[in-house]
């Protein structure tokens, strides 16, 4: 159990987003405090019964963590926080799964546009003055979506919303997910997740929409890679462990595929070494996909609900991890 509203002490811990401010803006009498970086996180978390916080959470801090029972992820994933170690502690854990389930289909949506119609080609065009002439090799032109096939790898909230939007755009949606028995929603076709090997090269657009799991790990490699037509695209905005990030930069480099959209990587920033940085048929965005200047409310509105739930005595929390 946690304590009572009136004695409950909040931790929100980000690099970045407004949780604290935000959350006082809603004068629910809770006392709570923001933090910023992680020493501060460390010197601090031992005042918290409840923690609010994704990139900034170690394993290590639950020495320092003695009044802490319930963390609230800021993200989708939960990869970073040991279940069993948690569990030992009976500290519960809930993700923010939904919270920005639109808005990353949306990104992957904006990244698919991007790379039909050579967007990133005509902004550098732009920086350095130059106008394109028309172009009379049909296979390096802008592209139409139409007609295409989009294979969407991990048809969740995300991934449904995906189909939702490509279907709008005419274009033809499989579907891959754990579960095919729960629905192909958008999608014209369904299959379970180990069927991916058999339809890739049917594909126009792979995008990942999945979590990471044992299952999803490097689940785009050299194989898959070469799978896919040469003309086709991958976009990702699941996580950057789910591709062999040196496979792709060589299929991107060989011209093996025709590009990448990429939100997502391995680490983040990527070292100035990898040559994801200078691939010019690489599309990459910062892992923005889940940013909007709505996501801070979203994400309270999940730890309000989860808060109510455990005063009420319930087991079951919204997207329940531990």
């Amino acid at each position: 159990m946690i304590p009572p509203k009136n004695t409950l002490t909040i931790c929100f811990a980000h690099v970045a987003y407004q949780l604290g401010p935000q959350f006082a803006l809603r004068n629910t009498g809770i006392n709570h405090f923001q933090v910023w970086d992680g020493d501060e996180l460390k010197r601090r978390i031992g005042d918290a019964d409840v923690l609010a916080v994704s990139g900034l959470w170690r394993d290590d801090m639950l020495e320092h963590a003695e009044k802490l029972r319930f963390i609230q992820s800021v993200s989708a994933g939960t990869d970073q926080f040991s279940r069993e170690r948690l569990s030992q502690r009976g500290i519960r854990l809930a993700s923010a799964r939904g919270a920005n389930a639109r808005v990353v289909a949306e990104h992957a949506m904006a990244l698919i546009l991007a790379l039909a119609r050579r967007l990133p080609e005509a902004r550098d065009n732009q920086a350095k003055r130059v106008w394109r002439g028309m172009i009379g090799d049909l296979t390096q032109r802008e592209d139409e979506l139409g007609g295409k096939t989009l294979l969407v790898v991990g048809l969740g909230g995300i991934g449904g919303r995906l189909a939702r939007l490509a279907k709008a755009f005419d274009m033809r949606v499989v579907g891959l997910r754990r579960d095919p028995a729960r629905g192909k929603g958008d999608a014209d076709s369904v299959h379970a997740v180990g069927e991916l090997k058999a339809v890739l090269p049917e594909a126009d657009f792979v995008a990942l929409t999945c979590p990471l799991n044992r299952e999803t790990e490097n689940l785009i490699d050299a194989g898959a890679l070469g799978r896919m037509k040469r003309s086709a695209y991958l976009v990702n905005v699941a996580r950057g462990r789910c591709v062999d990030e040196a496979a792709l930069a060589k299929a991107l480099a060989d011209g093996r595929i025709a590009g990448a959209g990429i939100d997502v990587t391995v680490e983040e920033p990527p070292a100035q070494s990898s040559p994801l940085w200078a691939l010019p048929n690489a599309l990459i965005t910062p892992h923005t996909a889940g940013e909007t200047r709505r996501y801070e409310d979203n994400v309270l509105d999940i730890l309000q609900e989860n808060l109510d739930r455990l005063w009420r005595g319930e087991k079951t929390l919204r997207n329940d991890v531990v």
